[in-house]
C-alpha cells in the first residue's frame, strides 16, 4: 500500500445507541490485529468513545467537528493525522441529525466534506423488513451521501438475519456487510453517566479483544476494506512544528482527569511547550519547574476521596496559583480548583483556588454545544475573542462567594457557570465549564504558551535578582 494513501470510511447510525461504537471499536481492533495501522477519528464533542477507539487502535483518536471547526480545518486535520493504513471515522447521533432541520453539522455533512462512504449501523430489535425502509430512506434523503454497506445490530436468530439481509439488499440496494448478534449484555461497561471511560475499566483490553473477535467472525472485512475510499494524506516530513523557546506545561492526566483532545496537546507542543503528565491522585506536589498547568475535564467526583486525601498536592496547586502560575482548567478541572465538592452528604476539600462548593445532580445540568465572547481581562484570551465549545456536566454550583459580573466570558449559547457567564479568574488562572477544541479555537494554544513564557521570564528575572 502507498505510504501516503489511507483507506477510510465513516461509521454512522440511525440514532444514539444504535451500536456505532461497538462496530467502530471492533472494526478498528480487528484491522489492527492484521498488523495494519489504524487511525481513529470521532465526530463531535466526545472523549469517552474516542478513548475506547484509541485503546482499540493503540494510537491517539482525533476529533472532527463541523460545528467547532471550519471545513478547511476539518480537512487539514484529517489529512494530517490519517497516516496509517486505515482511518475509521465514527459519527455521532443519527446520520442526518444536526442542529437544524437541514441537518447542519451532522455526520452526513462530515462524510460529504471528507468525501467518504458511510457504513450504516442499524439496530434491528423487533424489526425485519422495516429495516430496508429505513436504509432506503437514508439513501434517498440526500443522494450525495455514498453508502458502503450496512451492519445489522441486535440480530436474534439466523432467520431474523436472513429476512433483513434479503430485504435490505433487494429494496434498498445496499450490501449487508456484517451483523452484531444480540448478546444480552453490554460489552462496554455502563454507569449512571453512560459508558465508563476505558481508563477506569480494568478489563478494557478484554472488552476490545472480544469486539475484535466478534467482528472477525461476523463481518465481511475484505468487503468493507474494498469499499473504503482511498485518500492521499499529508506526508509526515511536510508537517512543520512551531517549536521555539520551549516552556514546560503540566497536564493533570489520571483517573480523575481524562478528557483531553489529542489535538489540544499537539497544539501546545507545536507552539513550543514540553508537556509533563502529572497524576493528581499520586503526586506529592506539582513539579517546581512548571511554567503552566492545563487541567482538563473528567470525573473528579469518582475520585473525590483520593483527591481530598492528597492534601500536599492540593495545597501545592493553590500555592502555585497564588504565585501566578498560568492555569487553564475545563469542567472537571474547574471543579478541582474549587473549595470542595459534596457527595452523598460528605464534603471533600479540593484545591481551594476559588471559593466554590460543588455538588452532583442525577440529571445533566448542561449538555451540548456552546459559544462565548470574552468581555473581561483574563490570562489567555484577548477581550473580544469569540469561541465555540461544548458543555457536558452533571455538577452543580451549590455555593459561590462571587457575582456573575466577575466572570470573564459572556455565554451566547449554552449554560456556563452562573448568570449566563463562564470563566472564573484569579491571578493567572482561568477556569470554565466550556471545553474547546484547538483546531476550532486557533488562539487557545498560543494564549496558554504565551502566558507560560511570560511567567517563565518573570521567574528567571527574579532568580537573577536574587
Amino acid at each position: 500500500m502507498d505510504d501516503d494513501v489511507v483507506r477510510s470510511l465513516v461509521v454512522a447510525g440511525l440514532g444514539g445507541g444504535s451500536g456505532k461504537s461497538v462496530v467502530s471499536v471492533g472494526l478498528i481492533a480487528a484491522l489492527r490485529g492484521t498488523g495494519q495501522r489504524v487511525v481513529p477519528f470521532k465526530k463531535g464533542p466526545d472523549y469517552i468513545d474516542a478513548g475506547w477507539m484509541s485503546a482499540a487502535a493503540g494510537s491517539p483518536c482525533y476529533n472532527l467537528d463541523p460545528y467547532l471547526m471550519e471545513a478547511r480545518a476539518i480537512r487539514d486535520s484529517f489529512l494530517l493525522h490519517a497516516t496509517g493504513d486505515y482511518a475509521i471515522v465514527e459519527g455521532n447521533r443519527g446520520l442526518y441529525d444536526g442542529v437544524n432541520p437541514e441537518g447542519g453539522y451532522s455526520t452526513a455533512e462530515l462524510a460529504l466534506q471528507l468525501d467518504l462512504p458511510v457504513l450504516l449501523v442499524v439496530d434491528c430489535t423487533k424489526t425485519t423488513r422495516t429495516v430496508a425502509a429505513m436504509v432506503l430512506g437514508c439513501r434517498k434523503l440526500d443522494p450525495r451521501v455514498r453508502f458502503a454497506g450496512v451492519i445489522l445490530n441486535q440480530i436474534a436468530t439466523l432467520r431474523h438475519e436472513s429476512i433483513i439481509r434479503q430485504a435490505v439488499e433487494r429494496y434498498a440496494g445496499v450490501p449487508v456487510l456484517g451483523i452484531v448478534p444480540r448478546l444480552g449484555r453490554d460489552i462496554f461497561p455502563m454507569r449512571h453517566l453512560g459508558v465508563t471511560p476505558h481508563q477506569e475499566y480494568g478489563a478494557a483490553d478484554t472488552a476490545v479483544a472480544e469486539l475484535a473477535g466478534l467482528v472477525k467472525k461476523n463481518f465481511d472485512i475484505e468487503g468493507i476494506v474494498r469499499l473504503m475510499q482511498p485518500v492521499r494524506t499529508v506526508p509526515a516530513d511536510r508537517v512543520v512544528s512551531m517549536n521555539g523557546n520551549r516552556v514546560t506545561i503540566g497536564v493533570l492526566r489520571d483517573q480523575a482527569f481524562q478528557f483531553y483532545y489529542q489535538e489540544n496537546l499537539e497544539a501546545l507542543e507545536n507552539c513550543g511547550a514540553r508537556l509533563v503528565m502529572i497524576n493528581a491522585l499520586q503526586a506529592d506536589r506539582l513539579p517546581p519547574d512548571l511554567d503552566g498547568l492545563y487541567i482538563g475535564g473528567g470525573f473528579p467526583e469518582t475520585s473525590a476521596r483520593e483527591l481530598a486525601e492528597n492534601q500536599g498536592f492540593r495545597e501545592s496547586v493553590r500555592e502555585m496559583a497564588g504565585r501566578g502560575l498560568p492555569i487553564y482548567a475545563e469542567c472537571g478541572g474547574l471543579i478541582f480548583l474549587g473549595r470542595s465538592i459534596v457527595l452523598a452528604g460528605c464534603e471533600y476539600p479540593l484545591a481551594g483556588v476559588f471559593p466554590v462548593t460543588f455538588g452532583i445532580s442525577g440529571r445533566p445540568q448542561a449538555h451540548g454545544y456552546s459559544a462565548f465572547t470574552v468581555d473581561r481581562e483574563n490570562p489567555f484570551y484577548p477581550v473580544g475573542t469569540r469561541v465555540k465549545g461544548h458543555e457536558f456536566r452533571y455538577s452543580t454550583v451549590d455555593a459561590w462567594d462571587g457575582e456573575p459580573d466577575q466572570l470573564a466570558l459572556k455565554i451566547e449559547r449554552g449554560t456556563g457557570f452562573a448568570g449566563g457567564r463562564d470563566g472564573l479568574v484569579a491571578n493567572n488562572v482561568l477556569a470554565l465549564y466550556t471545553h474547546v477544541l484547538a483546531p476550532g479555537t486557533p488562539s487557545w494554544a498560543p494564549g496558554l504558551v504565551r502566558a507560560a513564557a511570560a511567567y517563565r521570564r518573570e521567574k528567571n528575572q527574579n532568580r537573577d535578582l536574587n
